[in-house]
């Protein structure tokens, strides 16, 4: 469902400028054009077909409002990026400072959500081995049984101190992302302002889901997802 977003973007990238007349777009816009193409690439094709040892089912209306959500976001962030941001080297004149910063911000965020990804990836792995070993103890073959769901509460990383890592790292890198477009970059601007309305009220009903199956002791001082604040 996130695949289309990308793939949208490119085809704006490659097209749109030819039809208002651009003959080559700035090397900022296609690293923009770029870091949103490996976020996805990870996100979409990367993580559920090589990375995650199971998937969970997904409502067809969570679906469809994620679909729309990415061809929305890429339309709007392809159209700046193509032809109605800035065009033209000069136009990025004076902005080097602030796309390194930014840079050095989406792929912090971008490493980090990995790693968190990753610790949560784990419990279902452990849970796979762990089933697997059983299975042998007990002599039993025949078709490959599926998963059954563990649940923990993962201690690594910023799981420390916040229940949804994940999610605080990636807003640090689309801030990143915005940071390199600017403040003017308006499209970034409302993705993070997206990303984080929809995200954080996730969290905050997770935090309740942890503390009830797990207890207050469990969860301890542990924020849903902005250390010391949310």
């Amino acid at each position: 469902m996130e695949a289309p977003g990308f793939i949208t973007l490119l085809y704006i990238m490659f097209t749109l400028p030819q039809q208002n007349g651009i003959e080559k777009l700035p090397p900022a816009n296609w690293l923009m054009a770029v870091l949103f193409t490996v976020h996805y690439l990870y996100r979409a094709i990367i993580s559920p077909l090589f990375l995650n040892p199971s998937m969970s089912p997904i409502h067809l209306l969570v679906w469809a409002s994620a679909l729309s959500f990415q061809l929305f976001n890429s339309i709007c962030i392809g159209g700046w990026l193509a032809g109605y941001g800035p065009t033209t080297t000069k136009e990025w004149e004076g902005s080097a400072v602030r796309i390194e910063l930014g840079m050095m911000i989406f792929a912090l965020g971008l490493l980090a959500n990995m790693y968190h990804d990753d610790e949560l990836r784990e419990i279902r792995r452990a849970a796979a081995r762990n089933q697997k070993r059983r299975e042998e103890a007990q002599g039993e073959k025949g078709e490959k049984k599926s998963v059954s769901k563990v649940y923990m509460v993962p201690e690594n990383g910023l799981f420390r101190i916040i229940l949804y890592p994940h999610f605080f790292c990636e807003w640090i890198e689309w801030c990143g992302f915005w940071m390199i477009g600017g403040l003017g970059c308006i499209p970034a601007r409302a993705f993070v302002i997206n990303e984080i309305s929809t995200m954080a009220p996730r969290a905050v009903m997770g935090k309740r889901w942890y503390i009830k199956r797990f207890g207050k002791e469990k969860i301890g001082n542990r924020k849903a997802v902005i250390p010391g604040i949310l």
